[in-house]
């Protein structure tokens, strides 16, 4: 099972990084990320530019509407995540909890779905040829 974990500050509460050793951080985040991958468990991990050179893109009407960030009306930011192959729940809780962040700082847990959660069926079949198609664009990519 793949697992993400969805890293959200909440800039109301966390210290502005500019009061952060970046160099102490990046030493601490690395040594996690060696754990995750002596472990067997890493599959990927990054972090996110600051909102304010991201975009949001609202499906509520026709034509969508894009707003600019940052977004104002946000209490908790997007920043990183990870992606871990576990074999459990519990295998994600226990790498979730281990993550080396502070006050303000949360992270959302949540399975990645695989092709296998899908009734290929479903749609007069139109999700088994789409997850075959996904399958294949992974294999040419990977």
């Amino acid at each position: 099972m793949r697992w993400m974990l969805i890293m959200q500050v909440d800039p109301q509460t966390a210290p502005p990084m500019e009061s952060l050793d970046l160099g102490e951080v990046i030493k601490v985040m690395g040594a996690y990320n060696e754990e995750l991958q002596k472990a067997g468990v890493f599959l990927t991990a990054e972090g996110l530019s600051d909102a304010s050179e991201g975009f949001r893109v609202d499906f509520s009407s026709e034509p969508p509407v894009l707003t600019d960030g940052p977004f104002a009306e946000s209490r908790e930011v997007f920043t990183g995540f990870w992606i871990l192959e576990v074999a459990t729940r519990e295998e994600a809780e226990h790498w979730a909890r281990k993550c080396p962040l502070g006050p303000g700082t949360t992270l959302e847990v949540r399975r990645v779905n695989e092709f296998a959660d899908f009734d290929p069926t479903l749609a007069d079949g139109a999700v088994g040829e789409w997850a075959t198609k996904a399958q294949e664009w992974r294999a040419a990519n990977a």
